[in-house]
């Protein structure tokens, strides 16, 4: 059986992938750290971590924090620029996959930062589309998130669109007063699909200490409390919407991919279980498919958007 006639194959944006699950943005770094323990090729794909213009050191140690309902992390977006990404890091990831496709995270300091990523890695070999991270902060309008102020989302997606003609999916925060309205701002401004969602802002302190657990002090919060905010913000979108979802935030199991489906998404991403246990994504493949053949289910695209609510 073919990649493409398999039950688990998905079709997003132009592109086919062999099965849904991707390894968010954050969680598998480009690849090379993590090549030893997970088969990168056996997923639908990898999200790269944040690529910007130039090197960034990140968020001071420590940078991730365990509590009992998941993770919470401050790396601060760090990475060694897009020069790097392009010379050394992509190539890898190229030369290393065969099946599986690799979408590169795009952050900034600046609207115009993310243009200049997209336009530079553009025409790089084996990078199937970019996802513009605008929940980071906009140095330039006081820290504000890219995504919270529309005029700035608009103009952000529509300089990074001339530079590529790859497909763009746009990252939107939980947080946002109205995600539904984001979303079609972003699609308006060009945005082939969407990321739903990113992180929620949080706090873990050490008691001991008396001091927040991370360096940092506040960071964002994931795994499986975050799985019913994603699958929620999905349903919403979907319904304001008409480009395909990619679906993120607690993933730990087959039938949450199958939640995120049912939403609306097309592609899941899955983070903070596959860092606790490197042989997660391979079970959660294995859950999918049995559960496909459970439910008679003959291709995995014919459950997107199926849930049945409101009646």
């Amino acid at each position: 059986m073919t990649a493409a006639s398999s039950p688990l194959a998905v079709s997003f944006a132009s592109l086919e992938f062999q099965n849904p699950l991707l390894l968010a943005s954050g969680t598998a770094a480009f690849g090379r750290e993590i090549a030893g323990v997970i088969d990168l090729d056996s997923l639908g794909g990898i999200v790269t971590k944040a690529v910007s213009p130039s090197p960034r050191r990140g968020a001071p140690a420590p940078r991730v924090a365990d509590f009992d309902g998941g993770m919470i992390n401050a790396v601060g977006l760090a990475n060694p620029g897009v020069e790097t990404v392009r010379d050394e890091e992509l190539p890898w990831l190229a030369a290393k996959l065969h099946h599986a496709r690799v979408i590169v995270n795009v952050v900034g300091d600046a609207v115009e930062d993310f243009a200049k990523v997209v336009a530079e890695l553009s025409d790089v070999d084996g990078v199937s589309a970019f996802e513009l991270n605008v929940s980071c902060p906009n140095v330039k309008a006081g820290g504000m998130e890219f995504g919270a102020d529309n005029e700035t989302l608009a103009r952000l997606v529509k300089l990074a669109r001339a530079e590529t003609r790859r497909p763009i999916t746009v990252k939107l925060s939980p947080t946002l007063r109205d995600i539904a309205e984001s979303a079609r701002i972003a699609v308006g401004a060009g945005a082939d699909a969407l990321t739903l969602v990113n992180t929620l802002p949080g706090l873990v302190i050490d008691v001991e200490a008396k001091r927040p657990a991370l360096g940092f002090g506040s960071g964002g919060v994931s795994g499986v409390g975050l799985l019913p905010v994603g699958v929620l913000a999905v349903w919403k979108v979907k319904r304001a919407v008409q480009v395909p979802l990619i679906g993120v935030g607690g993933v730990s199991r087959g039938t949450d991919v199958v939640q995120y489906m049912l939403a609306g998404a097309t592609l899941v991403g899955m983070g903070t279980a596959a860092m606790k246990d490197p042989r997660a994504p391979q079970r959660v493949l294995r859950e999918l498919s049995s559960w496909c053949q459970s439910h008679h289910v003959g291709s995995l695209q014919e459950i997107v958007g199926g849930l049945e609510w409101p009646a």
